[in-house]
């Protein structure tokens, strides 16, 4: 297994915009570092057990039932949609520090099972970089461990930086504004994933 190019695949792939850092970012806005830190948590770990789980079968299990994996895309894509609404069109008072709910532990880490870029990342690391023969098992697991020791800087990143932006976006307008921004790129992180679908139909 060639360790560099998995390592360069987890930097690219974590530290480039995504459901995960988009939320990641907004979050670190409007609830702080603190409070989002089980949102970050349940990502980091989240992700890396999605990885072994693909691994160990899950991807052959969608060859063998396509329908599955088209209903679990039209499941992701309505519920980023949601996502994307909610935080488009909640009122500021309850994304400020004092009110409002950041993600749970859980809730991110089921979130990657219904993340398109998650799954992209998942089906693509394991297909590309493991070699079937001896020590496949170990190799899934040597990935997933990757993800987690490389991803988990780039994520943060994307939680600080959301967090310093509190200091420039003071009044309600502006933060309203990088919602909306947020939502959107949202939105277009989804449309390789409405496209596919509609191909499919």
């Amino acid at each position: 297994m060639e360790y560099f190019a998995v390592i360069l695949f987890a930097i690219t792939t974590y530290a480039t915009p995504g459901p995960n850092n988009t939320m990641l970012m907004t979050s670190g806005l409007n609830y702080g570092i603190q409070r989002s830190l089980p949102h970050y948590l349940g990502i980091i770990l989240g992700f890396p057990t999605m990885v072994i789980a693909v691994g160990l079968g899950l991807a052959k299990m969608f060859d063998q039932i396509p329908l599955f994996h088209v209903l679990l895309k039209i499941t992701g894509a309505a519920y980023l949609t949601f996502l994307a609404w909610r935080i488009a069109t909640a009122p500021v008072s309850e994304l400020s520090i004092g009110d409002g709910k950041p993600f749970t532990f859980i809730q991110a880490a089921a979130f990657q099972w219904i993340n398109p870029k998650a799954w992209v990342m998942a089906v693509g690391a394991i297909a590309t970089y493991t070699v079937v023969g001896s020590n496949y098992g170990i190799q899934v697991v040597t990935i997933a461990l990757i993800f987690l020791i490389f991803g988990a800087p780039c994520s943060l990143l994307w939680l600080w930086f959301g967090a310093s932006l509190k200091r420039f976006l003071q009044k309600p307008e502006s933060v309203k504004g990088f919602n909306y921004a947020m939502a959107a790129l949202l939105m277009t992180s989804l449309l390789p994933v409405f496209n596919e679908l509609l191909r499919q139909i």
